[in-house]
């Protein structure tokens, strides 16, 4: 049972860095406790984003600081139990969020973002998954003329610098376009360029089959009996002790159990969503559509499904889920996109693995030899998973990097 690398996590982040390591000539074990795409690469709303140049901040303006605060609004909860353990996190997002700040975060992911098609596109190919990926974009749908006209500008501005395909769609172009979306909806702006997925969590199985028809294996496991021992990692799973010199540490939201045993004080957070499909009452959506001023998405999902996501929660890991923000959004949801009926037993609670400066971490622990770092991706696990197991893999491997990772290094936290 010894290997080269053993890969902590079979979400997104972790099946694509074993794929990329495999590739690259090292015998590659994958451990999870659960099947590959179960957690939080199962429950998102399938959008491999092109066009998400710029990092969701922190808001910055008086009134939509004071909207939050009184904790009714659809795109933000916040269990007031857990702002303590928050509230050192947050200050650092708000810090972060400062204009010059957030734009220098949105050059550093601007090349994992720039190249996260291709590279989900050349798995894709490999792993046969084309039937589930939708190459028609998304939608950006308004409810004010206002708010609309302010944010085709800034897309068009962005769109030029970064040849980026954006339509902007008045209420008649957009009805057109998608004919079950109601009259709330005044217009929206279409972008071309990102790419939808109708299971993503099928399709991370899908990449986690051809890991191991290369060669990978993947054994269910406790990560956190991650030890080091006699200079190699050890990890107890199902098959018995498997033993490394090389350990990555993809378990997103999770990862902190185990940097922290090991002496790393990182920021990461998990911003809790939920997801439900529905029966659609009208034809349904051909591509994600969000709801811009009240934060959730509706995406079209299969068997003929609409899968409704909602905006953040902040909540302690092992908080019972509330589904508050999804009871919100419904009536919302019903009106404006077709939802009918829930077809979940209960809706599904999921965790984005975020840090204050939004950039992952991604790269070689420094204190440890052979440990190393992938997770963080904040909103874009999904997007950014088949670049990240590329620019890893390249990292580990000692080849050339296709871009510059000292941003997404872990010293930047001290």
């Amino acid at each position: 049972m010894d290997f080269d690398v053993i890969v902590l996590g079979a979400g997104i982040i972790g099946v694509s860095s074993a794929v990329h390591l495999q590739d690259r000539g090292l015998r590659v074990a994958l451990v999870d406790r659960r099947d590959p795409g179960e957690e939080t690469s199962f429950g998102n709303a399938g959008l491999i984003e092109r066009s998400s140049i710029v990092p969701y901040g922190f808001p910055r303006q008086l009134r939509t600081l004071l909207r939050y605060a009184r904790n009714r609004s659809t795109d933000l909860y916040w269990d007031y139990k857990a702002l303590p353990s928050y509230a050192g996190w947050l200050m650092r997002y708000w810090w972060e969020s400062q204009p010059q700040r957030h734009a220098a975060a949105a050059r550093d992911m601007l090349p994992l973002i720039s190249a996260c098609i291709d590279e989900h596109d050349a798995l894709i190919a490999r792993a046969g998954a084309g039937q589930l990926v939708h190459d028609g974009g998304w939608i950006e749908a308004y409810r004010t003329a206002a708010a609309l006209d302010k944010e085709r500008v800034n897309a068009e501005v962005d769109a030029r610098e970064h040849g980026l395909r954006v339509e902007p769609l008045d209420a008649a172009a957009l009805r057109a376009r998608e004919p079950s979306i109601g009259e709330d909806i005044c217009g929206g702006l279409h972008w071309r360029d990102p790419k939808s997925v109708r299971s993503p969590g099928a399709l991370v199985k899908s990449y986690a089959r051809l890991f191991e028809s290369i060669g990978g294996v993947f054994i269910h496991g406790d990560a956190t009996t991650l030890r080091a021992e006699s200079g190699a990692w050890t990890v107890e799973t199902a098959s018995g002790l498997l033993s490394a010199p090389n350990v990555v540490v993809a378990l997103g939201p999770w990862s902190d159990l185990v940097f922290e045993p090991l002496g790393y004080r990182i920021p990461l957070r998990a911003k809790r969503g939920y997801h439900m499909h529905y029966r659609p009452t009208r034809n349904p959506l051909s591509v994600p559509v969000v709801d811009i001023e009240r934060g959730y998405v509706v995406a079209p999902m299969e068997d003929n499904r609409l899968r409704v996501t909602t905006g953040a929660e902040l909540a302690a890991r092992g908080t019972p889920p509330t589904g508050i923000q999804l009871a919100r959004v419904e009536p919302l949801a019903r009106a404006a996109f077709g939802i009918g009926e829930r077809l979940d037993a209960a809706p599904w609670l999921g965790m984005r693995p975020c840090t204050p400066d939004m950039r992952p971490v991604i790269g070689p622990a420094p204190r440890h030899r052979g440990l190393w770092f992938a997770f963080g991706h904040n909103h874009h696990g999904l997007t950014l998973g088949p670049v990240t197991g590329r620019l890893l893999a390249e990292m580990m491997t000692g080849a050339a990097p296709f871009t510059d990772p000292r941003p997404y290094r872990v010293e930047r936290f001290g």
